[in-house]
């Protein structure tokens, strides 16, 4: 068997190191290395050493049960590509209801084997898209993955390679399509061994995480080339639907082809010559059109990406929050500027980044954005993780998910909205360096000074940090959560079954003095009333009757009651 690893920066030698044998590798063309060896020999797991150093783990290893420091181990392609094939299509975004998950939490055993039995769940409330926070190998037990440093191995705490298969052929044959999150921005600190072997980052442009992933400067071919492989093993190996790219923000590319470019490229040309359907979804806060616009009109030609706006607009409006990034959001106005156009920064002042942000998004269809009520990251990065059920009452989750469902855009939700989960979501982290571990926890102090937060921010290393954190899915029996599951499910089905087109900009109504909104998706008008008391809201033109209403009782009132929403189908 032929091992090879890219080890530009060694010197003079590479030897491939095996349990109770050392290999010397042959110096090859593009800074590769090169080795015969017999698969019997790696049985116990191997290691590099580059120019006599203690040897260190695989950049590519495929499998590391021992953890970040371990041994690297092969794992059987066929057999996992054997239990991970099919012919499952995915639904089109347009038609797509997104629900992301964290392994770790998402089920009492914290595993793919115990996530599975949960997607029956899953298909009676309407979803379409499970999306998987990242599984590359991270340092510890439980995390939640954005700190990952062997970007071709899954999480061995969640289980083996053959479960993480067996789990998205589950997914499938419930009919759900399976995104995973992926990190191309930056890599973790702990157990991260890629400065060994290559210039894999470059001191000339920083990040939040440190020095930046170098996709520019000298031998970058190299580094493009380990995330174009890793993109497609994820899709080709495991049978991934599609990829929800982390922070491209923090993606720092100045070549005249971005490295987004030439990924969307790579993945769309696998998608075509294997007839499946894959997608490319960024997690992205610049209000930019270029990432989903066509290459031939500059843009990446990504299928999709986050929507921040919608976010913040509507938790703003919602709670009164005013701290932060939420200072740049003024209430009922921007929820229906985020509803109507998709953007509500589109070039003007931000005060938050104190410059102007964002374009108008021009020729940008509503099915390329992406937009939530809540997610991993604006309850994780709340002092005490607390999800939207323990900021608002019941009637105002019923509206925030009519207005986020029932948006022209791409919903999605986070684990266990659907029920209202009472359960916090925390930032947690296992780090087995105590010192790294503490700065983390320090740097979470200080981060979160300008929300006024510093004090309240548990210690993210704190085992009891991760437990509090699993859904607690006994409270799927209570009559108040069953009620707001029912209404998810309403929700959803409306959404379902509004087959009109619906292009930007949406038609949209509002009186921020009053509090009160509708806007209009296809033939169905949903009604808003964000005050605490009754409202006269005047409905569009046209004859319009009512399907729902948040609020139990006499649904022919004239009157809205407070905090009610009513879902309305134009009268044929």
């Amino acid at each position: 068997m032929k091992f090879s690893v890219w080890a530009p920066l060694a010197r003079t030698t590479v030897e491939l190191v095996c349990a109770d044998e050392r290999f010397a590798m042959s110096a090859a063309a593009g800074g590769y290395w090169l080795v015969d060896c017999h698969p019997q020999n790696i049985a116990r797991g191997y290691r590099f050493s580059i120019d006599g150093a203690p040897p260190v783990p695989d950049p590519r290893s495929a499998w590391q049960p021992e953890g970040v420091h371990g041994p690297s181990f092969l794992v059987d392609v066929a057999a996992l590509q054997a239990i991970s094939h099919s012919t499952f299509q995915q639904k089109p975004l347009s038609k797509a209801i997104i629900y992301e998950l964290h392994i770790g939490t998402f089920s009492p055993a914290g595993t793919y084997a115990g996530a599975a039995p949960k997607l029956p769940h899953l298909v009676a409330l309407g979803v379409t898209h499970v999306e998987v926070m990242p599984l590359a190998t991270f340092p510890g037990d439980h995390g939640w993955g954005y700190d990952g440093v062997y970007l071709f191995a899954p999480q061995p705490s969640y289980g083996s390679p053959e479960d993480l298969a067996r789990f998205v052929a589950a997914c499938h044959a419930h009919g759900l399509a399976v995104l995973l999150d992926v990190v191309y921005n930056h890599l973790g600190p702990d157990g991260n061994y890629l400065r060994h072997y290559a210039p894999y980052f470059t001191h000339l442009v920083k990040t939040a995480w440190g020095d930046a992933i170098n996709y520019d400067s000298h031998d970058s071919d190299g580094v493009r080339q380990f995330v174009f492989d890793n993109a497609r093993m994820w899709l080709e190996v495991y049978g991934f639907d599609g990829l929800r790219l982390d922070a491209v923000g923090a993606i720092y590319s100045f070549e005249a082809v971005h490295l987004l470019e030439e990924l969307a490229s790579a993945v769309h040309a696998f998608a075509q010559a294997n007839d499946r359907s894959v997608v490319l979804i960024a997690e992205s806060d610049l209000n930019d059109p270029r990432l989903v616009h066509p290459p031939e009109r500059g843009g990446y030609g990504l299928d999709a990406h986050w929507a921040d706006d919608f976010h913040h607009a509507l938790h703003s409006a919602m709670t009164g929050e005013t701290v932060g990034y939420y200072m740049d959001f003024n209430g009922i106005e921007d929820v229906a500027m985020a509803l109507r156009d998709g953007y509500v920064y589109q070039g003007q002042y931000s005060r938050h980044r104190r410059r102007r942000h964002g374009r108008p998004p021009f020729e940008v269809k509503p099915e390329q954005l992406v937009v939530n009520s809540q997610n991993h990251d604006q309850i994780g990065n709340r002092a005490q993780g607390e999800r939207l059920s323990m900021l608002l009452t019941p009637l105002q989750l019923k509206a925030v998910a009519a207005l986020t469902i029932l948006s022209p855009f791409v919903p999605l939700l986070f684990q266990g909205e659907e029920w209202g989960a009472a359960t916090p979501f925390f930032y947690f982290t296992d780090h087995q360096d105590k010192a790294l571990g503490q700065l983390v926890a320090d740097g979470r102090r200080q981060e979160f000074k300008t929300f006024g937060w510093a004090d309240d921010v548990p210690n993210p290393q704190l085992p009891e940090t991760f437990e509090a954190s699993r859904l607690n899915w006994d409270e799927m029996t209570r009559p108040a959560h069953q009620e707001l599951f029912r209404w998810y499910q309403q929700i959803i089905n409306l959404r379902a079954s509004d087959r009109h087109p619906l292009p930007l900009p949406v038609a949209v109504s509002y009186d921020a003095s009053q509090r009160w909104l509708w806007f209009v998706r296809g033939d169905l008008c949903i009604v808003v009333n964000f005050a605490p008391q009754a409202a006269m809201i005047p409905m569009p033109e046209g004859e319009w009757r009512l399907l729902l209403t948040s609020v139990p009782g006499d649904s022919a009132a004239v009157l809205l009651a407070e905090y009610e929403t009513r879902i309305y189908r134009r009268h044929a």
